[in-house]
């Protein structure tokens, strides 16, 4: 529906009254109510508007100008008697047809059609495109007052004024602006609700976290107490003239957005200190970044980006590591802040990197609050996670203590990142580091184990164990030693599931060494072990039926050396130390489902060169249904148990049976016998 004038007589009237569109009530509705999910963005959109504005009019001043354009800048007053909230610009203005235009149809953007009477060509980056800025004033205004000249009409001075449903638009000449050829001035008139944007302090927090990198100076009209020297009276006769320092209260306009966006020069012109200091001042950061990362990417996806990796884990990922308070990459759109919690524009495992990302443009909604799904958005992510991982394999090979500081603060999440992204697998898999049996006061890398393997290795071993000194008594660990085979630790369930994932490092098959079918002898040791399995058979099939259920099977191990047995898993079986994860995380989701059966996986593997198996064989022979040989059957299930990571099934019977073992053997045995 066309726009609705009223006037009285022929003769102009002091103020024309006009109707919105048919639309705008409900539209408006939305806006105050739906649209914006924080009403702190009002003054972001305003200050958005008025830097447009300032943008127009230099570019207007360089191509059609005769003079050189004034410096431009934002100033922002708040009235607490009057009760408003003053926002003016020394931009472009607007005309009486503008004002009409521009304000009096929703979702009809100024800056859109500025660009399009432009051309493709035209060299501006401006910021607000949707038109519907202007109404996010309604938020905490009752009335909203637009006073403006324009650049191209200077002559006359226009007031537009609204409290919804209609506006006025009336000649203004009385109203001062302190542009000197054009400006807008809005003037919001606070509802009462709205009374805390009446503090100058929150104003220059509003400002600095959403328009501090702003192009144009912003000045918020602030309260100072400065303290003079003057005379003080008390001062008796004949004493010599005493002062005294007061405080006065004084208001000036303070420059509110000092810092400048450093992401928009050339990563050659920017040095140490500035990138220190940007990312201490921005992100309240009191260490210094171990990495940095500064680029531009252009083509179909436009943006900026500036990452850092801090030094010390931030405070709020100490807590949770994916916590959302502790995101801190900041999105912006043409320097305008958006958000610094979206969670699709980095991986969840870079949340520790603080950073900004500046965008040409972006799909977000209207509110410029949610962010859409994309193509860019995808691209963003993408570039973002590489050039991470580049800079920190970058300080990998150039600075081995760094690099420890930033693994030992950030090892995990990178794990998370192999496990939860293949794409970055190859990357991921060259930081990564493990405690190892061949360099025990350092941990290794992949890279590093592979240079120091012995002549003919094909495989990279690991072992699991709850810990490193748990890893280190493993059972297995006895036969690796003997043979001097480097073995990596993997002491908690993070790291047995990137190492799972790993599968494959530099044509080397990353092995288990607690799994059955460990293939570490020759042909002759082989062929020995299978004549002691044949000899022990008996044993080995007394021992699965009296343990039963237990376990999955019983055999003669190859791999033990001094323990007299132990219990490992099947190809497809899981480590105890994963069960145990297993079974919490089935808990906490209220599914006990996992804990059926989770141990029936485990093969008891036996040491015939141990005396103690070489006495359970011959009470086996001797004494079968005694209760000591059954204790001693237990007893030997038990003690691999609790050494392989594995809990007990009934600790007070361990207990009963160890305190057994230490009164002596019961009545019946001889000399021999009680000597077990």
């Amino acid at each position: 529906a066309p726009l609705r004038a009223e006037a009285d007589g022929d003769a102009a009237p002091a103020a024309e009254s006009f109707e919105f569109q048919a639309e705008v009530g409900k539209v408006m509705d939305i806006i105050i109510n739906s649209l914006y999910s924080n009403r702190d963005v009002f003054l972001r959109e305003l200050v958005s508007n008025a830097a447009d504005a300032c943008d127009k009019k230099r570019f207007l001043a360089l191509t059609e100008g005769d003079s050189a354009v004034e410096p431009m800048r934002l100033r922002v007053s708040a009235d607490m008697e009057a009760r408003t909230l003053t926002i003016e610009d020394n931009g472009v203005g607007m005309s009486r047809t503008d004002l009409i235009d521009n304000l009096g149809r929703i979702a009809n953007s100024g800056t859109a059609n500025f660009l399009n009477n432009l051309g493709k060509d035209a060299d501006l980056s401006l910021i607000g495109q949707f038109g519907v800025g202007f109404y996010s004033a309604f938020l905490v205004a009752d009335t909203v007052e637009v006073v403006s000249r324009s650049f191209r009409e200077p002559e006359q001075t226009w007031k537009w004024m609204s409290s919804g449903g209609s506006f006025t638009v009336e000649e203004a000449s009385q109203e001062e602006l302190f542009g000197e050829r054009s400006g807008t001035k809005m003037i919001i008139h606070l509802k009462d609700e709205a009374e805390e944007y009446m503090e100058s302090r929150k104003l220059s927090e509003l400002l600095v976290k959403y328009s501090e990198f702003i192009t144009f100076p912003i000045e918020v009209w602030a309260e100072k107490v400065v303290h003079e020297e003057v005379a003080d009276e008390s001062a008796e006769d004949g004493e010599p003239p005493k002062t005294k320092t007061v405080p006065r209260t004084t208001y000036d306009w303070e420059v509110v957005n000092k810092m400048k966006p450093i992401w928009l020069r050339s990563p050659d012109a920017v040095n140490v200190t500035e990138y220190a200091e940007f990312y201490q001042n921005t992100f309240k950061a009191l260490d210094e970044p171990l990495t940095v990362t500064h680029f531009k990417v252009e083509g179909s996806s436009e943006f900026r980006a500036l990452l850092f990796v801090p030094e010390q884990m931030p405070v709020e990922l100490m807590r949770d590591m994916f916590s959302e308070s502790g995101r801190a990459m900041r999105l912006y759109v043409k320097r305008v802040f958006i958000n610094d919690k979206f969670e699709d524009l980095v991986p969840r495992w870079l949340a520790f990197v603080r950073g900004v990302v500046d965008a040409e443009d972006l799909p977000l909604n209207v509110g410029r609050e949610i962010l859409q799904q994309s193509r860019m958005l995808k691209t963003i992510r993408r570039r973002i996670a590489r050039k991470v991982l580049d800079s920190i394999n970058d300080l990998r090979m150039k600075d081995s203590a760094k690099y420890d500081i930033l693994w030992n603060q950030y090892g995990k999440y990178l794990k998370v990142g192999l496990i939860e992204e293949r794409e970055y697998k190859d990357d991921l898999m060259k930081l990564l580091r493990f405690w190892s049996s061949g360099n025990p006061d350092n941990q290794t890398s992949l890279a590093e184990y592979v240079f120091r393997m012995q002549e003919g290795q094909k495989s990279i071993y690991f072992v699991v164990g709850d810990g490193k000194r748990g890893a280190e008594m493993a059972p297995a660990m006895e036969k690796m030693r003997q043979k001097g085979l480097e073995v990596l630790y993997v002491v908690d369930p993070l790291d047995e599931l990137c190492v799972s994932g790993i599968g494959e490092f530099d044509r080397k098959t990353l092995v288990d060494i607690n799994k059955a079918d460990l293939d570490l002898d020759s042909e002759e040791e082989v062929s020995h072990i299978k004549e002691v399995a044949q000899e022990y058979e008996p044993l080995v099939k007394w021992l699965k039926e009296q343990l039963g259920d237990r376990v999955q099977d019983v055999k003669v191990s190859a791999r033990l050396v001094d323990s007299a047995a132990t219990l490992v898993q099947g190809a497809w079986g899981m480590s105890p130390m994963m069960q145990r994860y297993m079974r919490a995380q089935a808990a906490s989701t209220a599914d006990g489902a996992f804990a059926l059966g989770a141990r029936n996986q485990a093969i008891l593997e036996i040491n015939p060169d141990s005396m103690v198996i070489t006495k359970l064989r011959r009470a086996m022979e001797t004494w079968p249904d005694a209760e000591s040989t059954k204790d001693m059957v237990m007893m030997l299930y038990e003690t691999a148990a609790l050494i392989g990571g594995y809990s007990i099934e009934d600790p007070a019977e361990f207990a009963q049976r160890v305190s057994k073992l230490m009164e002596g053997a019961p009545d019946g045995f001889d000399e021999e016998e009680q000597a077990f």
